[in-house]
This record gives C-alpha cells, structure tokens and sequence, in this order.
C-alpha cells in the first residue's frame, strides 16, 4: 500500500508542475485514504484545493473550499507541527475566510505549545484580541512576546510585532472610557450606530487629502516663504515639509479612529457573530449604508457564512464571552496525544 501511494505521489507531483490541479487533487485524496499519515498528501490537498494565484495575486476561497482546506491543513499539523507555513495558512482561512475568532484562537495556542519562543502566533493572537475588544489579554501577551527569552525576530516579524503594539494601544485609548460589547443590546453605541448608518467610514485617501493635506501645505508655504530663498533653504524646505507629512499623519491617526468608530464598532459586532454563530446586529442597522460597505469588505466565504449565521436568526446571549484558551499553558498537547496512544 505504501509504495502504491508512493507512486501515486509521483503522479501528484507531476500534475503540479503540469497545472494540472484537480487531478493532482484527486490522486491526493486517494493517497490520504491508503495511508492517512501522508502529511505532504494532506499539504498538497489543501493547495488544490484552494484557488491558485493569477499573476501574483490569490484568488478567493469559496467557503467550501476554505473549510476544506482547514480540515486538510488540521491533519497537515498534527503530523508535521512544525510545518510554519501550514499554520499561517490555516490561521489565514478560519479569522479572513471562515470568521472563527475562537477557533483561531486555540489554533494559534496549539502553535505556541509547539514552539512557545515564537512571536509568530502572539502576534495573531494579540490582533484577534484587539478586535473582539480584549485588551487587557492583549497587553498580557503583548509582554510575553517582548520577553528576552523569545526567538530573535525577522525583519517582517518586528514590522508585525510593531503593528500589533501600537494596534492595541490605539484601540484601547479609543475605548478607554467604554468598550464596546456588541452582545449587549443595550449598549449605548448601538443608539450611535443607529445614528450614523448611512455614513460610510472616512476612507484614508479623503481624510488625507481633506485633513493632513492643507495643515502640511499651509505650514510648508510658511517655511517656504522663511526658509527658501537658496538652494540649501529649498532642500531644508523640502525636509521639512516630509517630516511635518509623516508627523501629522501619525498625529491625525488617531482622529480618523474616533471619526470612524461607528463603522469599527459595526466590524466588531459582525466579528462576534461570525465567531459565535449567533446574531446581535439589530434589524434595522442590517442592510443599511454602513452595514453594506462593512460586510462588503469581507472574503466572499466570510459572507457566505455570516448569511447562514443571520438565516438562522439566533439571538446572541448578552453574556456572551468567547471561549479563549490557556495562554498561559504552552505544553505540548502532541507528546501527551503521543503518550495516550501509546
């Protein structure tokens, strides 16, 4: 049985190079069936299975196509966990395509059992975090990534770790008077909400243009008039002018924040119930201005099975809390899976 899956994997091999995608994909599904522990079988299911790359850009996932490749990457894991790229792809489908906040939550966890040096998964988990309004788990794992035991980062992975710092330092000024919980019906933000759901959030071109654009033009004029009467003032002008672009972008970030809450506390509420599977958005919000434009902006699968959740139309409970993991538990669940079969 082996060697016939080993020919057969022979087969695949050469049907990826060809391009020959659903055929290679039906040759990995027959492997998977003969010998089950075929972890290079299950990785290559999960790439048939989602769509391939036209000109560098990825296609879309259907929503069965990404529930199908998860299922494919969860086996890809078990066997090889310390396959990185099956675990940012898997991390990938359940919080852009599948919405399952939750579930990546313990996903990511099971990564950091396997390498707990690794700023990787704290990274997602902190941005999971940040989104469903948890900052105090947030700033809890924020310290662990930063500890002087963990793995030096690459230059990506300090861009990131950076991204998610100043992500929930921002958020949690923002809402440090009142965090929004989209599970309470009553929660004072909805009547906002309400308020402004024919206004689509302030996009970062037009509050560039309309804001950050004329405060650096009028002080660029000024320094221009004191400064720019030789070819050594024109340079210091210019200079000038690119750090009062850079600065005053950083400053007014913060204003576009507040100024769009309303659309963030909407993307937040959507968040909880593709996650929870149940449903806390009032009817008349639904289908507003705002609430097209921010489930617009969602993966075509994320859509399809955020409508299943609304078909179904069960109320969230006000209490509701997600379901997080142990961050504090990094053992390896594997050696105890291991010790169990043994």
């Amino acid at each position: 049985m082996a060697n016939k899956a080993d020919m057969l994997w022979e087969e695949v091999l050469e049907l990826e190079e060809s391009g020959e995608r659903e055929e290679a994909l039906d040759l990995c599904r027959q492997i998977t069936r003969m010998e089950p522990t075929h972890a290079a079988a299950w990785k290559m299911t999960a790439r048939m299975t989602l769509p391939a790359a036209r000109r560098g850009v990825q296609d879309m996932p259907t929503l069965a196509q990404a529930a199908s490749a998860y299922a494919a990457l969860q086996n890809v894991v078990r066997l090889e966990p310390g396959d990185a790229e099956s675990w940012a792809i898997g991390g990938n489908l359940l919080v852009d395509h599948l919405g399952m906040l939750e579930e990546a939550l313990g996903w990511w966890q099971q990564r950091r059992q396997i390498d707990p040096n690794d700023v990787t998964p704290l990274i997602e988990q902190i941005a999971i975090l940040v989104r469903l309004g948890m900052y105090s788990e947030a700033s809890e794992l924020l310290e662990i990534m930063f500890e002087s035991e963990m793995e030096q980062p690459d230059r990506q992975q300090l861009m990131n770790m950076d991204r998610v710092r100043q992500m929930v330092d921002k958020a949690a000024k923002m809402e440090k008077d009142e965090i929004f919980r989209p599970q309470n019906p009553k929660h004072p933000r909805w009547e906002i909400i309400g308020r402004m759901k024919t206004r689509k959030p302030l996009s970062d071109t037009f509050f560039l243009f309309t804001f950050v654009a004329p405060i650096v033009f009028l002080m660029g004029t000024v320094a221009m008039t004191l400064l720019g009467g030789s070819q050594f003032g024109f340079i210091l002008v210019f200079v000038i002018i690119l750090g009062l672009f850079m600065g005053v972008s950083r400053a007014a970030a913060g204003l576009l924040q507040r100024l769009n809450r309303h659309a963030l506390d909407l993307e937040r509420a959507i968040d909880v119930e593709a996650t929870s599977g149940k449903v806390c958005v009032p009817a008349e919000i639904r289908g507003s201005k705002l609430y097209n434009h921010t489930i617009g902006k969602r993966s075509t699968a994320f859509q399809d099975r955020h409508s299943k959740i609304i078909e179904s139309d069960e109320i969230i409970g006000q209490k509701w809390k997600p379901n997080l993991p142990d961050f504090s538990n990094t053992e390896n669940w594997w050696a105890e899976d291991e010790q169990s079969e043994d």
